[in-house]
């Protein structure tokens, strides 16, 4: 059996795989995300992605998939928050309108050098919040280690009024581009 290795310490990867019954072993890849100068964001997902998986690969043996997921609003990247006035300010930009998340997938077949890639686009609109709502939010510890301060699959749920493309994209992971890549690299997903 051919082993499948999670270039990412994302929980919600993992949980997406998990759930989905799929066996991997989880292992995070230490790379510089930094954006480049004037880089479009699905090339900045697509790029994050593949150096992740790039990284894992040199140690491991099997199907590698690196993802990233990027929150985009008026044209600035916004990543994890390093800190809570970082998720503040990031939370207090996204309120009350809509943006844009970007997930980039990356797989490589290590059996037969086989690679593919792609990503998904999702526009989000957020519900107006108070000062006092997303400091509250924030005291909760979740925006902490999530691109643009929310997760949509707990209590940044509740500030979502609609999402235009795929949820699990959203939440890190896009489940159906996943499976369209693993058949390109001649990697079954159903076994």
């Amino acid at each position: 059996m051919k082993k499948l290795i999670l270039a990412s310490g994302s929980p919600r990867r993992a949980f997406l795989l998990s759930s989905m019954s799929l066996q991997f072993v989880q292992k995070k890849a230490e790379i510089d995300e930094t954006p480049k100068q004037d880089e479009k964001p699905e090339n900045y997902v697509l790029r994050i992605a593949k150096e992740k998986a790039l990284k894992v690969a040199e140690d491991e043996n099997g199907i590698i998939l690196g993802a990233d997921t990027i929150v985009v609003v008026d044209s600035t990247i916004l990543q994890k928050p390093s800190s809570r006035e970082d998720a503040f300010q990031m939370l207090s930009r996204l309120q009350g309108r809509d943006h844009f998340v970007y997930t980039g997938i990356y797989i490589l077949n290590k059996f037969n050098g086989k690679e593919a890639s792609g990503y998904t686009k999702s526009r989000v609109w957020f519900s107006p919040l108070t000062p006092e709502e997303i400091w509250r939010y924030i005291d909760s510890g979740e925006p902490m280690d999530k691109a643009g301060a929310y997760g949509i699959q707990a209590m940044g749920a509740f500030f979502i009024e609609k999402i235009d493309g795929d949820f699990f994209s959203v939440m890190g992971l896009p489940l159906n581009l996943l499976w369209k890549l693993s058949k390109e690299v001649d990697f079954e997903l159903f076994r």
